[in-house]
């Protein structure tokens, strides 16, 4: 078998179904997902653990093909020839590899264009503090933080470094001076290249992830000291996000980064790609703005009254996730049996249908 052109096949396949992933796994037929929902391409043969080794030795480089080998786990990047972006995952399964690889879309859409609220502008045009996007894995953080990365290059003149496990959106310079960094490749690890980002002369930073203490810390440092700080966590909500970073430290140490997270914090935004009715997927989301009520809770370990802060909030611009999905149900966008299935707390939901 080809793998190189049995691999651009496949992709072809993927954007024609307007899809997101692709999935190789020995043992099954390669398979797409689309709108959410995963999709086997059935006229495919099934894979065979030769053929997604075969797949793995087009996808990765040879130095990510020996590290591969050893550490049984590979993040990557991957280019077609025509273009088409993927952030990969390659890993052992039963002995066989397997491979996920999520699709990057060619254009940065805006905000507007990815049916997100335009308050989420206003924290891009901020000069200093530390906003989060956080959700479960393939709810669209990326793509909404790519948007907002986006919106500052356009509009005006600033230092960007984005640090990220792989790069997934390549940005072009317009307005501002951007530098992206991948993991392994330009720097030894996030936290290292955080601390590096100090004497880089940088405006704005983004972080693909924060998975250590350490990268948190540098992260709230960097937003302290007047830098403009985008990262993603996998957290469900703001206030869980907030508890995970500061339990993510010793004890001794919590008290510390609750003062500067209830100083820095601009605000948590949560977002879930909710299936649409007329097809694809649309986002439900809640925002927590960062205020002096929300600080007084992050300082007071009240994090558990945040919720409610953000229900009676919406007249500063917060968004409750309940009230977003029953918003969405009453527009004849997603069905009331998706709206629950994405509710943290369906209880409160039913009293919003």
């Amino acid at each position: 078998m080809d793998y190189a052109a049995t691999f651009k096949k496949y992709v072809n396949v993927l954007v024609h179904e307007g899809g997101s992933d692709i999935h190789l796994s020995s043992g099954a037929h390669p398979t797409i997902r689309v709108s959410g929902q995963l999709a086997p391409m059935l006229k495919e043969d099934v894979l065979t653990p030769e053929d997604t080794l075969g797949f793995s030795k087009v996808l990765l480089t040879a130095d990510q093909e020996k590290t591969f080998l050893v550490q049984h786990e590979m993040d990557f990047a991957y280019e077609t020839s025509d273009g088409f972006r993927f952030r990969g995952n390659a890993y052992f399964e039963r002995g066989t590899i397997s491979i996920a690889l999520r699709l990057i879309p060619k254009q940065i859409q805006t905000v507007t264009e990815l049916n997100l609220p335009e308050v989420l502008t206003s924290f891009a045009r901020k000069s200093q503090g530390f906003f989060l996007v956080v959700g479960p894995v393939g709810q669209g953080k990326t793509t909404t933080l790519a948007s907002l990365i986006e919106l500052i290059n356009t509009e005006r003149m600033e230092k960007i470094v984005t640090i990220e496990d792989p790069i997934e959106y390549i940005f072009t310079p317009k307005q501002s001076l951007i530098d992206q960094r991948e993991v392994r490749i330009d720097t030894k690890d996030f936290q290292t290249a955080l601390t590096a980002a100090f004497r880089q002369d940088i405006n704005v930073l983004l972080v693909g992830e924060m998975r250590d203490p350490e990268t948190m810390a540098a992260a709230v440092t960097a937003a302290e000291t007047g830098h403009l700080v985008f990262a993603t966590m996998h957290t469900n909500d703001a206030a869980q996000t907030v508890d995970r970073i500061i339990d993510s430290f010793p004890a001794q140490q919590q008290d510390q980064i609750r003062l500067q997270l209830a100083a820095s914090l601009a605000g948590i935004f949560s977002q879930r790609l909710i299936p649409r009715i007329s097809g694809g997927r649309i986002p439900a989301y809640e925002l927590l703005i960062n205020n002096k009520a929300v600080a007084n809770l992050i300082r007071e370990k009240r994090t558990h009254e945040l919720p409610t802060v953000i229900e009676t909030g919406s007249t500063e611009g917060m968004i409750d996730m309940n009230r977003s999905l029953a918003e969405l149900v009453a527009r004849g966008e997603i069905s009331v049996e998706s709206a629950y299935q994405f509710s943290l707390n369906p209880n409160v939901l039913q009293k919003l249908l």
